[in-house]
């Protein structure tokens, strides 16, 4: 790994005794100055293809957001000041992240991809005090004036600026806000796959367990070079001493990225780790493959957003020869829970899935306690009257670890059904999914628990009858939804081929069908699957395009089949 035999990690002794999470910044800064912290593409020179950079170091990047921190102090925020970040990923989000944990505010972090509807929605509800934003996100406030009434402070961010317009602020650029681990540092929304977007009030104590659990299990080390294609991933990394190559790609839709761009900057930058969701990985591996490209100085890969299948887990061994291929599991309100990696589940877990099982998602990290309890759909007020399942039984997944949240901002019934209280201040996330924990400690997710079909034989998991069908060479995936009323529904199939393999006419359609039905007779849980319908193209969620709107898709089949 280039570089790393020079790299100083700071001592204890250099550790301040505040909890702010930005302190990792300031002793990446102290002992580190001139590594590179961040890099930015503008452009690549035509002459010999090289992309060019904006890049700061991290002794750079903590005075320059400490320039900015100053600079929101002259707009009038404060410790406290719920502040909406609408920036862009790279230099703009770093800075404007770290310069508002320093000072104490708390910024709230909405992904504007998830729709204008539903983003406007969570800014209602947040109720932000302050906007750091783009000209555009400045220019959404004048559009929808009663959206953002709360907000009294508006900056506009452009990195360049920060440095200079500090020059007058007699606001100590070494501030660093003394927060405890309860202290508020964040506001982070879900995505929203299975229902509303809910605001996760994240503490600075939640985001050093995060960084402790991320760096130990990857083994990352400072002076390593990341190419985070989820944004919010860029964020770990000055604090975990190591590089951001800021990926040419627009992050609300990784299933389009430009492949020949990330395979450019992991080249050229000689990245060492990535985060990406599954559809974002097919496409590059599918390229790698086409063009016969390997990418040697990556070691470890992350893949999370939904299940991964092995036939990408194959393609990306192949393009990445010397990675450590991981499949975390967790979610916003709890991240990471358990991981797994791809040669454990190649040669091991899969056949398990194939049969039905579900799908492995490895064993809890250090720390991180899950539990899988009956299934109920109303709040529950403790362990005991939730009671929990038998060894191998399938029910609700529950966690609880450090890096767990409490409560939803400003969401009193969605937090009430949504945690656990055990003793004071301890919780007990609901992480929406089925699941079961098997002999060896491992957790297998069986689907969300919102999108389960209830037919009159029992409850069908949507991931461990999927698996059974997408074994069809011609299945890219399926996604099985239940229609009538709960406890009395009918079991339907939807399918998305690969284009090439789509019907196109009834007899091909008949023949698809004739197959998948014979799959589904093999097995017990799928034998109720007897209609099936093919679509061109699944509805995703917008963060990982990964994540199948299976409640979407009901929808839409209960008003088709009422109008016949």
């Amino acid at each position: 790994m280039q570089g790393l035999g020079k790299f100083f990690f700071p001592t204890n002794s250099m550790r301040p005794a505040t909890a702010n999470v930005a302190r990792h910044l300031r002793l990446a800064a102290q002992g580190n100055p001139n590594f590179c912290a961040v890099k930015v593409p503008v452009g690549v020179d035509k002459a010999t293809g090289t992309i060019r950079y904006t890049s700061r170091s991290f002794a750079e990047l903590d005075r320059e957001s400490a320039a900015a921190a100053a600079l929101f102090v002259q707009h009038g925020i404060s410790p406290g000041t719920r502040t909406l970040l609408l920036a862009r990923p790279g230099l703009d989000l770093l800075l404007s992240m770290f310069a508002l944990l320093k000072l104490g505010a708390v910024p709230v972090a909405i992904d504007p991809g998830m729709g204008l509807r539903a983003f406007l929605c969570c800014v209602r509800n947040t109720r932000p005090e302050a906007l750091v934003g783009s000209p555009f996100a400045l220019a959404m406030t004048r559009l929808f004036p009663s959206t953002f009434r709360c907000v009294r402070t508006r900056v506009r961010i452009a990195c360049t600026r920060f440095a200079r317009d500090v020059v007058s602020s007699k606001a100590s650029p070494d501030t660093l806000f003394d927060a405890s681990p309860d202290s508020p540092a964040a506001i982070l929304f879900t995505s929203g796959s299975t229902g509303a977007p809910k605001g996760v009030c994240y503490t600075h104590g939640m985001l050093d367990a995060q960084l402790a659990l991320v760096r130990d299990a990857y083994a990352i080390q400072p002076g390593e070079v990341d190419l985070p294609m989820l944004p919010v991933f860029a964020l770990f990394n000055p604090a975990l001493g190591t590089t951001t190559i800021t990926p040419e790609m627009n992050p609300s839709r990784p299933a389009f990225v430009d492949p020949r761009k990330i395979i450019h900057a992991i080249t050229q930058d000689k990245v060492t780790y990535s985060f990406g969701s599954p559809a974002l990985w097919s496409r590059l591996a599918r390229y790698c493959a086409r063009h016969g490209v390997t990418l040697p100085s990556v070691r470890c890969v992350l893949v999370a957003g939904a299940p991964v299948h092995p036939r990408l887990l194959h393609a990306m061994r192949a393009a990445l020869p010397n990675a450590a291929i991981h499949t975390p599991y967790g979610a916003t309100e709890s991240l990471p829970v358990t991981s797994i990696e791809a040669t454990e589940i190649i040669h091991d877990t899969w056949q398990e899935t194939l049969r039905g099982g579900g799908t492995c998602v490895g064993y809890p990290l250090p720390g991180v306690c899950v539990k899988i309890i009956p299934l109920s759909d109303t709040p529950l007020g403790s362990l005991i009257e939730a009671g929990e399942c038998p060894a191998g039984g399938i029910g609700e997944i529950i966690v609880r670890s450090a890096s767990t949240s409490r409560e939803y901002d400003n969401n009193a019934e969605a937090t009430a059904m949504a945690k656990i209280p055990e003793g004071d201040g301890v919780f007990w996330h609901r992480m929406g999914d089925l699941g079961r924990l098997d002999a060896k400690g491992r957790l297998w997710f069986l689907g969300r628990k919102a999108e389960r079909v209830t037919t009159p034989q029992g409850i069908l998991c949507t991931e461990a009858c999927e698996a059974i069908f997408n074994v069809l060479p011609e299945v890219f995936r399926t996604a099985l939804i239940g229609l009538g009323a709960p406890g009395a529904q009918e079991p339907i199939l939807l399918v998305e081929p690969f284009p090439e393999s789509f019907p196109n006419n009834a007899a091909e359609r008949a023949r698809f069908v004739s197959k998948l039905l014979q799959l589904g007779a093999g097995h017990e849980i799928t034998r109720q699957v007897q209609r099936i319908f093919f679509e061109k193209k699944f509805p995703v969620d917008v963060r990982h395009n990964a994540k199948i709107h299976r409640l979407a898709l009901r929808r839409k089949y209960a008003r088709q089949l009422k109008a016949q």
